[in-house]
């Protein structure tokens, strides 16, 4: 047989779920509430009624005794049951409701009583201080039982005391009110409770859509894995709330952003300032895989609207992959020049053998001279104005892809660039994007031409790329700028849009300006400035542009 299994323990405490939670705690706090005021209502409603007792039998007492005609009849006629001061006592006791009115002279005989039979005897209770003329309320024992009385003196017309009217309430119809109120007040206590209840179970109701009926415990362990993965993410992910303002990014999100935990609670442009990367985030751009850069890097953002009214927006770094994706276009170029380079070599080299079969030798070697000649013209024009290797390999090698793409690239006369640059690459990637731009725009049209100008100014660089092509129009001259905006084909392995973004936010950190105009004979011109581009001192005195008829010195020495 199997073992019989064990008996579940019964578990007494708190619900697990923070509906049950709180509806159980609102209930006890409206129960709570509803029970302390009950108490604070009845525990004052007892001396309540006594003092309204007590100011009954004084004010029943005061009455009685302002007739003069009692005060005249306790000093005129003998105390009988049916004398008048007893006729006059119970005519007042029995139309005000009191359970007694005694009136006594300054002996403390009693003149008047509900039992005729204490006519003529002391009273039971001491009338020293309404017979000293002391107005006395208070809650005592006499014949007729515990009572509320008052008790005031008697006086006749000349305003001497000759005795004392004592009034009282019985004490059972005291108790009898406060006992009376009691339900009352319980019905008033449960209807507010029910009412409490009722909000209590509408609040938790609330709380559980909100919580997604989750206990506190799962509430707390989804708080830990989200800290856990949002710092952990190699993601940049930055949420805002339904005002627009920042309430967390996480630590990738910062480092792109190149922000800190300063800016939470800021809106995006108060936190990056305008631009696309603020209007992405606020949802002003809208659209999946949207580009945008920020400081030197080139950023993926998409933004996903949130049940509250708020956002998500998620940010990867494509700067390497937009590195590449140029390099992987100025390979395909290089290649491409490469393999026309190769036809053409074939052809040459049939060339100079056809001239060498022939027995044309001196022709042969004006051939080779000649095809020599341009290529080392077009190394030298270059090499003599740009001092900066990695800068003039960049411009040879897009010579060399301008002559495959029927497109004459030159170099003009007033460039004068020293080996001095600050940021190499930098000048690297915009002349690059600033070429291959115009490349693009010339590429097909007729004469088509390119030429490339740099020349410092004091410490800065003046760079100006001009072209042939159609030109930019005016109301585009700032929109060509913007992340993302290109009139060009998307290529397959990134996005378009980003090259001139680039070359502004480059030229913008280092404090320059990069702008569009008309060259002069038509076309598009491009001008960057640079300051602080050059290092040490000024260095146009100490450079010296050949002149024209001047050899160079590899030529004077040949």
């Amino acid at each position: 047989m199997s073992p019989t299994p064990p008996a579940r323990r019964l578990r007494l405490g708190l619900p697990r779920r923070v509906f049950s939670q709180v509806l159980l705690m609102q209930v006890a706090i409206a129960a709570g509430v509803a029970v302390l005021a009950t108490g604070l209502f009845l525990a004052p409603l007892g001396d309540q009624l006594d003092d309204q007792a007590m100011r009954r039998a004084l004010a029943i007492a005061q009455t009685t005794a302002a007739q003069p005609r009692i005060a005249e009849d306790v000093v005129t006629t003998p105390a009988t049951a049916d004398g008048p001061v007893q006729r006059e006592a119970e005519r007042v006791r029995e139309a005000t409701g009191a359970e007694y009115v005694v009136v006594m002279d300054r002996r403390g005989v009693r003149w008047s009583h509900t039992e005729p039979a204490e006519i003529g005897r002391k009273v039971s209770t001491d009338p020293s201080q309404a017979l000293a003329g002391h107005e006395v309320m208070e809650i005592d024992e006499g014949t007729l039982g515990r009572s509320a009385r008052g008790k005031v003196p008697l006086r006749d017309g000349q305003g001497d005391i000759v005795g004392a009217v004592s009034v009282g309430i019985a004490y059972d119809s005291v108790r009898d009110r406060l006992i009376h109120a009691i339900p009352g007040l319980f019905a008033y206590a449960g209807g507010a409770l029910a009412v409490g209840a009722l909000a209590a179970w509408l609040i938790a109701r609330r709380v559980q859509r909100q919580t997604r009926d989750l206990a506190f415990s799962d509430i707390s362990g989804l708080l830990a894995e989200r800290e856990a993965m949002l710092h952990g993410i190699r993601e940049g992910v930055v949420a805002l709330d339904r005002s627009g303002r920042i309430r967390l990014l996480n630590d990738e999100a910062g480092r792109l952003l190149g922000v800190g935990d300063e800016v939470v609670g800021r809106s995006p442009d108060e936190a990056l300032g305008e631009g696309r990367t603020a209007d992405v985030l606020t949802g002003r751009v809208t659209g999946t895989d949207l580009l945008t850069v920020s400081g030197p890097r080139v950023l993926v953002a998409n933004r996903m609207p949130t049940d509250d009214g708020g956002a998500v927006a998620t940010l990867r770094d494509r700067t390497e992959l937009e590195q590449l994706g140029r390099e992987l276009d100025s390979t395909r170029g290089l290649t491409d020049a490469l393999r026309a380079q190769d036809h053409e070599h074939a052809n040459r080299m049939h060339t100079l053998l056809g001239l060498l079969e022939l027995g044309m030798y001196d022709d042969a070697v004006d051939f080779v001279g000649e095809v020599v000649g341009d290529h080392r013209a077009t190394a030298e024009q270059v090499t003599e104005k740009i001092h900066d290797p990695l800068l003039a390999a960049v411009l040879v090698g897009k010579a060399t892809v301008a002559a495959e793409r029927q497109v004459a690239l030159r170099v003009s006369d007033r460039t004068c660039l020293p080996d001095r640059l600050v940021d190499p690459r930098g000048l690297v990637t915009v002349v690059g994007n600033l070429v291959d731009n115009a490349l693009d725009a010339v590429a097909g049209s007729a004469h088509a031409r390119v030429e490339v100008e740099l020349h410092p100014e004091g410490h800065a660089v003046v760079l100006r790329v001009r072209d042939t092509g159609p030109g930019v129009p005016p109301e585009q001259r700032e929109l060509i700028f913007t992340e993302g905006w290109s009139t060009k084909e998307r290529p397959a392995h990134r996005e378009r849009g980003i090259g001139l973004s680039l070359v502004r936010r480059l030229a913008e950190r280092q404090g320059g300006t990069a702008t569009a105009g008309e060259a002069p004979g038509g076309g598009a011109e491009f001008t960057v400035v640079l300051p602080e581009a050059l290092a040490g001192p000024d260095l146009e005195a100490a450079l010296t542009v050949p002149s024209p008829g001047r050899t160079a010195p590899e030529e004077e020495s040949r």
